[in-house]
């Protein structure tokens, strides 16, 4: 198995990654004749470093490498899977073996396969590998944003500072005859500030985080990152009670992704839907959004941190709408359970590694940009709370009800943006605020996260336009 460098750039060392495409089909072949109905072998090569800075110190400085394959037999409605830090020939088969004695004790027949390469060309191009740059830079860099941070106002007291990248290398073949191949590098740097004044202490964070090398840094600077961060903190010094209860709530270009992250897409992921355990199930074609709202999942977005050339089952990222103009149009599909429906996998299998089984998880999910003026929809808005940043929340994707943080927000007065409010929730349900949503504005901004499912963190994107919800609750100390 061979590729040109016309086909995947900096292509150096990838191979020696890989097993031979003999062995690969060798443990399928070896499945099936166990009693497989439907075998996959996954094989990952993965290289990271992290790297923290607490108040100058280095609090850990990581390296690391793991390699191995997993191997999934599915027989009915039953997988089985095995994984092996074991990439050998002999290693593969003993797992694959493993995986299907799992799936269906005993069993025969042969069933025959060939695996067809595919070549897909690459979403982006790495410029600077991470591995080749030293780990004194990379320490130099954090304390860059510790200088900048602190130079911000004096009343900064603490700056965390952190960095990490990534590569990922895999090859994934199953007895469908996929055989395909990604090279994944992804780089991130995070500041958070604590600032403290009369009215306590207070935090700033930011994070960047894209699907591209060490260039990252000379495209967004890590002064600018942390200065944000500084700004943030410094401006919650003097902030007041948030207030409470049901309140226009415009959220920035970017910062309000995350909501619809959690509260719609979740449920939008086909395994909630087959087990009837999502609020959208079995509502396609109903108008379950404004008609202005248009949310797309999309792996293809260049550079962004969800991007990937193919899935972890080795289909293609795509860009697919599941709700269009206020009306649901798809769910998000993965192999297995797009297999059961009659129809092609959308894109959307993806595992934390080798040592995971993939299931269906989203890749960059957003609300597609509008007509309406940012500005304007402030101004149009008598008293509210503007989002600047949110930050974690939870859903319950049964019931579409949400929780999220706020950890940047001002008040709304007379329409225009005042003064900053302190760190509050707000608390909806999402298929009420698609609902409310009547404004959407024409910028567009993402912004970078790590979603947690069934104990598998992969990375996501997360963006919509600058977007008014016309009610939704703010869990604030002050009355409303």
């Amino acid at each position: 198995m061979t590729w040109s460098e016309s086909e995947f750039s900096n292509v150096s060392g990838l191979e020696d990654v890989l097993v031979g495409k003999s062995e690969i089909e060798r443990a399928i072949h070896q499945a099936l004749l166990h009693g497989g109905e439907f075998a996959e072998v996954f094989v990952e090569d993965r290289r990271t470093t992290g790297i923290s800075l607490d108040d100058r110190r280095v609090e850990e400085l990581a390296t690391g490498r793991d390699r191995g394959a997993g191997i999934r037999v599915v027989v009915g409605d039953t997988t089985g899977f095995a994984h092996t830090a074991d990439i050998s020939g002999a290693g593969l088969v003993a797992a694959a073996m493993a995986a299907a004695s799992i799936a269906k004790s005993g069993g025969g027949g042969v069933r025959e396969i060939q695996l067809v390469q595919q070549h897909y060309p690459s979403r982006g191009t790495v410029e600077i590998y991470p591995e080749s740059i030293a780990k004194a830079t990379k320490v130099a860099l954090l304390e860059s944003a510790d200088d900048a941070a602190r130079s911000v106002n004096g009343a900064i007291r603490q700056v965390s500072a952190g960095y990490g990248d990534s590569r990922r290398r895999f090859v994934v073949a199953n007895s469908d005859g996929v055989y395909a191949s990604d090279d994944q590098v992804r780089t991130r740097l995070f500041v958070m500030c604590v600032a403290a004044g009369d009215g306590g202490m207070q935090t700033g964070y930011e994070s960047i985080a894209y699907t591209v090398g060490y260039e990252l840094f000379d495209r967004i600077s890590a002064q600018e990152t942390a200065t944000k961060a500084a700004n943030r903190a410094i401006a919650k010094l003097v902030a007041r009670p948030a207030p409470s209860g049901v309140l226009p709530v415009v959220l920035k270009s970017g910062t309000g992704g995350i909501l619809f992250h959690e509260a719609c897409g979740h449920g939008l992921e086909s395994d909630h839907i087959v087990k009837d355990a999502s609020v959208y199930a079995n509502r396609i074609g109903e108008t379950v959004a404004s008609p202005s709202v248009t949310l797309v999942d999309d792996g293809t977005v260049a550079d962004k941190w969800g991007t990937s050339t193919i899935d972890d089952e080795g289909y293609l990222s795509q860009r697919n709408v599941l709700i269009e103009n206020g009306v649901l149009t798809d769910y998000m599909w993965d192999l297995l359970r797009s297999r059961k429906e009659g129809r092609a996998s959308s894109g959307n299998g993806r595992r934390q590694s080798y040592q995971h089984l993939p299931m269906v998880r989203m890749t960059n999910t957003y609300l597609m940009p509008g007509s309406d003026d940012p500005d304007e929809i402030v101004a149009q808005t008598q008293n509210g709370v503007y989002v600047a940043q949110l930050g974690g929340g939870q859903v319950n994707t049964a019931t579409g009800d949400f929780v999220f943080g706020m950890t940047e927000a001002y008040l709304i007065e007379n329409g225009k943006i005042t003064e900053p409010i302190r760190d509050a929730n707000l608390i909806g349900n999402g298929p009420e605020v698609l609902q409310r949503i009547d404004a959407v504005g024409s910028d567009f901004d993402m912004s970078p996260g790590t979603c947690g499912k069934d104990g598998q963190s992969v990375p996501v994107g997360c963006g919509q336009p600058t977007l008014r919800i016309s009610g939704v609750t703010v869990g604030g100390t002050a009355g409303a």
